[in-house]
């Protein structure tokens, strides 16, 4: 493993003598910066768990209730904090459980290191007792995995893992370690971080003839229109996109990654992207001369039916990813980048404008938008609508807080209704639209960043997927807010047949639990709410506590989530109402 190690490595070394393998694996941690980790024990990583113990002082490890709640933990704690989440499981199914959360990081780029233990080497191939072939398993859902059978390649697989995680497009790694290897003696233990393997190049030089390429395009353009992605998150590129639109006043749309990586308040921002995203930004792509896709995948809930997607445009796509350039839409100037770099140097070249009448053109689909939809959202008597709580929520805290949300139709009302203000304050599952994504995650939020308010946004049927995770919370006194909206349904699935199945209802009706007693057994305050009287001094009361504290609202069990672009459609398709 050492030979795969370049020269530039060599620093910031850390040398010990006569160690196990296991408290090397440990020493990698701390060296690596980690404080905090995710895990759940059992028999073949059971010497790591040992070796923990003495490490108290050094690595916080908090006990999920569930591996799957692990992964997601860390992930949550990558998201908002731009680090390394780190999360440890045992063998067998121990290391099963973590795949749905590799697959969510993978297709999410959420850099995370999963350790898993291993039966011994000699028994490797036998099916023994919880064995089961991890690295195989997970080929599909890592950016890279390997296993150790020896102690002595701990530190360099350690270090290079790390390394490839968090480098370029990020993303996950897991590392599977034999009972032995974690149990051998290491006469002299030496971490070295890694800085660069041969053969991965995670970041591409800038070609400033590409950047020369679009900004000829973006000076001559009198409709030019940029999508921002994740990219722009994970390079920080926050402030640079901030500039370049100010100074080629060029209107700004988020995907749902993207959220947070533009201000929602600023006059060049038009909204929310995608099959559930605003009015505007899904029609003006159509009518847009040049596309600029910044750090985003043209993702096919970005895109609708690519047939009939910006057809009129030429296309700009500014992206670290080699293999997402041209894979879904074709771009008439590649910029093979890093969004920091492409953006600050594609600044520079552009000229000042503004396109006035262009973003005056959101303005009025927006106000259709208002009409249509939002007089349905707010002005309405009955039950309590999604889209009141969420805009509450955003008006009590200033559009502040880290918001994680679950999947379905209460993460498409939250994207639409939260004013995010700041980066990374938008944590939620987007390409695997992992159902139970969000309480765990919250979890690893709040560790990563405890001076933040974060609030947990989760549907009755995600909540249930990891509703255990309220046994970490209660343990460990996680002060977050876990709001659960509630309509008894699984809303998502029961809108597509609603609209386009006749209403035949299958296998989507809920009947639930009392939320309220069973966070209560949890030690955790809580509380119901169904008449709108109620809702706003019940938020003020949920948001204020100084504890983890449980709200449920009772919203309307039919209500839909609009606009939608229906599937086959086209993103000028997108429709404001149903089809009569």
């Amino acid at each position: 493993m050492d030979a795969l190690l370049t020269k530039a490595e060599k620093k910031e070394t850390t040398k010990v003598k006569n160690i196990t393998g296991s408290e090397a694996l440990l020493q990698c941690l701390v060296a690596e910066g980690v404080t905090t980790l995710f895990g759940y024990p059992g028999g073949a990583i059971m010497p790591v768990y040992d070796a923990l113990y003495g490490y108290r002082d050094k690595l916080n490890h908090i006990l999920v209730r569930h591996e799957q709640g692990a992964v997601h933990a860390a992930q949550g704690y990558a998201r908002v904090s731009g680090d390394v989440g780190v999360a440890m499981a045992t063998s067998g199914p121990g290391a099963t459980n973590l795949i749905t959360g590799l697959a969510d990081a993978l297709i999410d780029s959420t850099p995370i290191v999963c350790i898993t233990g291993q039966v011994f080497s000699h028994l490797l191939g036998t099916d023994a007792f919880q064995e089961i072939d991890v690295v195989n398993t997970t080929n599909p859902v890592t950016k890279w995995n390997v296993q150790i059978t020896e102690a002595k390649d701990i530190a360099s697989s350690v270090a290079r893992a790390f390394y490839i995680a968090k480098t370029g497009r990020p993303g996950p790694v897991l590392i599977d370690i034999t009972k032995n290897a974690q149990n051998e003696i290491l006469e002299e233990f030496e971490y070295t971080k890694c800085e660069g393997v041969r053969t991965y190049k995670p970041k591409p030089q800038l070609q400033l003839s590409q950047i020369e390429e679009a900004a000829e395009l973006i000076n001559n353009a009198k409709k030019p229109y940029l999508l921002a992605g994740q990219g722009v998150l994970l390079s920080g590129a926050t402030q640079e996109l901030i500039a370049f639109s100010e100074k080629t006043g060029i209107p700004v749309a988020c995907t749902l990654l993207g959220l947070g990586s533009f201000p929602t308040d600023h006059p060049n921002y038009v909204g929310f992207l995608g099959m559930h995203g605003n009015y505007s930004p899904n029609i003006n792509t159509n009518e847009c001369d040049v596309l600029i896709g910044l750090g985003m995948r043209f993702d096919d809930r970005v895109t609708g039916n690519v047939a009939k997607y910006a057809k009129q445009a030429k296309v700009i796509h500014i992206e670290i990813d080699k293999a997402e350039i041209n894979k879904i839409i074709k771009a008439d100037v590649e910029v093979h980048a890093d969004a920091k770099e492409a953006l600050t140097a594609l600044t520079e070249m552009c000229a000042p404008k503004k396109h006035w009448a262009w973003i005056d053109s959101f303005a009025k689909l927006d106000k259709l938008e208002r009409e249509k939809i939002e007089q349905r959202e707010f002005n309405v008597t009955g039950s309590i609508r999604m889209a009141e709580v969420i805009k509450n929520i955003s008006e009590l805290t200033k559009g502040k807080a880290v918001v994680v949300t679950d999947v379905g139709q209460h993460q498409m009302v939250t994207s639409r209704y939260f004013k995010y203000k700041d980066p990374r304050t938008n944590i939620t599952s987007g390409g695997a639209g992992t159902m139970g994504f969000a309480l765990p995650a919250a979890m690893g939020a709040k560790l990563a960043k405890p001076e933040s308010q974060v609030v947990a946004v989760i549907g009755d049927g995600g909540f249930q997927m990891t509703a255990q995770e309220l046994g970490t919370i209660m343990q460990y006194e996680i002060p977050v807010k876990i709001l659960v909206l509630n309509n008894s349904f699984l809303g998502m699935v029961r809108q597509w047949q609603e609209l386009f199945h006749q209403k035949r209802y299958s296998a989507t009706e809920m009947t639930n639990p009392d939320f309220v007693k069973l966070a209560q057994a949890y030690n955790i305050p809580a509380r119901r709410i169904e008449e709108r009287t109620d809702l706003v001094p019940a938020l003020k009361e949920f948001l204020e506590s100084a504890t983890s504290s449980f709200l449920e609202v009772v919203v309307g069990k039919e209500d839909n989530v609009f606009p939608m672009v229906p599937a086959g459609a086209g993103v000028s398709e997108v429709l404001l109402e149903p089809k009569n």
